[in-house]
């Protein structure tokens, strides 16, 4: 019994891994599609429960799975140690970081638990014993509903990166596209789906899997698993009928932009010789881009780590080459808002006057503000490089340019799909975003960009990237990656976009497929009993 429980562990937990191979850099996206059913089976047919707490096992299995897929999705956020370039010794590195990397690959296990937990409850309370079929659909039904509802509770908080719908990003640009439907919660809610329907099909034949006749693959059930096959291949058609959708690109739209990506380490970046390198890198470079004849160059995030807000701080040197070419500037630095500093992206005109500021909505917990900070903040003060603390900015925030309105995106801000649907809806018609991945793995970059990839995509944007080191890009409003800097490189590019006014479902109604599933999920129960008190009478 110890046994074939331990193998029921194993598989929930080999489930979770093989969903966080999916994501970027290995990219194994079509895993996604089957990741989820051990999961699925063992909620399904773990044995209900007559005590108040649920058993045990119910528990292991999502939390298991949980951290499968969150513990090697995340496991870029080890890249952070060692942390001397923030002063902070080896050994306490090492710990702060094997916390950050627990603690948030648990608080991605939390939402798998609570989803487990949630759905075996609900599917144990409204079983009608009389129909397989209609519990299968029900079944599906609501572990979509609540497996959505979810990832839309966790995405409103601070803490936000592994949706179900990035494992999908970069190449699956089809599947990406129902994205502009109803936003990152149409591709969940299709993983989700399709993953439910097969394990059904699996439960329902299981005595055909596992049972007496000893035959994994029966005629009845691989002829049933056309089905989800089925369904599958026509969202993708629905997802490639979007993607082929022609752009609209007139002439009096364009907008040549240049990227310089500094590769300025973070070992140096706070002190006299790495704002001296970045100073010169970024004069330089926005001197070259200028004669290209672009119209903006954009800067990456904190490129230029100086308080904008404050003259004596800006470096002469830029501000000069900004004065004398006359091009416009996106410059990443600081803000002051009060007595404390912003993250903020700022237009330098070309006569050197600040034309507007954005400042980073989603702060990096830990890295940019500390969490319970009166409980906590004399104990791991040292995580900021800054002698205050960073505050964030509003979320109705929008950004003007000479060239019509754009929508910011700061890092961390990347995450968090509300943020560019609200900017989009707005009026945003074409995609800034500054970033600095310099202290992650490179594997953080790499997803940095796939989830940039599906903002452009859900708003039907240009979107440009300018990191420090990586990875800085061009996207199109179909996903596709126009150019793509290498690695830990100083490189320049000058590239033409062109920006957009129309406005796709998601942007204009914004996630209104989460709610649906749960009103229909809701009803469920309602309509259940209903049925089957009118059975009995």
């Amino acid at each position: 019994m110890n046994i074939k429980i331990n193998l029921r562990l194993s598989f929930s937990l080999l489930g979770g891994i093989l969903m966080g191979i999916t994501t970027a850099p290995l990219n194994l996206w079509p895993l996604a599609w089957i990741a989820l059913i051990p999961l699925w089976i063992a909620v399904v047919t773990n044995q209900k429960s007559k005590k108040i707490f649920p058993p045990f096992s119910l528990i292991l299995h999502p939390l298991l799975w949980g951290i499968g897929y969150h513990g090697v999705a995340g496991f870029w956020i080890t890249g952070i140690h060692p942390m001397d370039w923030l002063g902070v010794p080896w050994w306490p590195s090492l710990l702060i970081t094997i916390f950050c990397w627990t603690f948030i690959t648990l608080w991605g296990s939390a939402l798998v638990t609570l989803w487990g937990i949630g759905t075996k409850a609900i599917f144990d309370l409204i079983q009608n014993p009389k129909s397989k079929i209609q519990n299968s659909l029900v079944r599906v039904l609501i572990g979509t509903a609540l497996w959505c509802g979810l990832e839309g509770l966790w995405s409103s908080g601070s803490l936000w990166w592994t949706s179900l719908s990035y494992t999908q990003s970069p190449h699956n640009l089809a599947i990406l596209h129902l994205g502009q439907i109803s936003g990152p919660s149409t591709v969940t809610a299709a993983i989700v789906a399709v993953n439910g329907i097969i394990a059904e099909l699996v439960i329902s034949h299981w005595s055909l899997v596992i049972g007496k006749e000893q035959r994994i693959f029966h005629n009845r059930l691989l002829s049933k698993l056309l089905i989800p096959a089925s369904i599958l291949a026509g969202l993708h058609l629905i997802g490639f009928a979007l993607y082929n959708r022609p752009l609209n690109q007139p002439p009096e739209t364009a907008l040549k932009v240049g990227i310089i990506q500094g590769n300025i380490p973070n070992k140096i970046k706070f002190n006299s010789a790495g704002w001296y390198r970045a100073i010169e890198g970024y004069t330089t470079g926005y001197r070259t881009l200028a004669d290209q004849g672009v119209d903006a160059v954009l800067i990456p995030e904190t490129a230029l780590p100086f308080v904008w807000t404050d003259p004596n701080q800006i470096p002469r040197s830029f501000y000069s080459a900004v004065l004398e070419k006359g091009v416009v500037a996106w410059v990443g630095g600081f803000g002051q808002q009060g007595r404390h500093l912003t993250n903020s992206l700022f237009t330098v005109t070309g006569t050197g006057k600040i034309f507007s500021r954005y400042d980073k909505v989603k702060l990096v917990p830990l890295g940019e503000y500390i969490p319970f900070e009166q409980y906590l903040g004399s104990l791991i003060d040292k995580l900021s490089p800054l002698d205050a603390h960073l505050v964030r900015g509003k979320p109705t925030q929008v950004f003007e340019t000479p060239f019509g309105r754009a929508m910011v995106g700061i890092c961390y801000d990347s995450a968090f799909s509300k943020l560019f649907q609200r900017q989009a809806a707005k009026g945003g018609e074409f995609i800034l975003s500054a970033s600095n991945d310099a202290h992650y793995k490179p594997s953080m970059a790499a997803q940095h960009h796939a989830q940039d990839i599906m903002r452009a995509i859900e708003t039907g944007r240009w979107a440009v990237r300018a990191t420090n080191t990586g990875y800085s890009a061009i996207i199109d409003p179909h996903g596709r990656t126009q150019w793509l800097s290498r690695i830990n490189t100083y490189e320049l590019q000058a590239a033409t976009i062109y920006r957009q006014q129309s406005q796709t479902l998601y942007v204009r109604w914004g996630d209104w497929l989460t709610p649906l599933l749960l009103l229909l999920a809701a009803l469920t129960p309602a309509v259940e009993y209903h049925l089957q008190k009118m059975n009995n009478n």
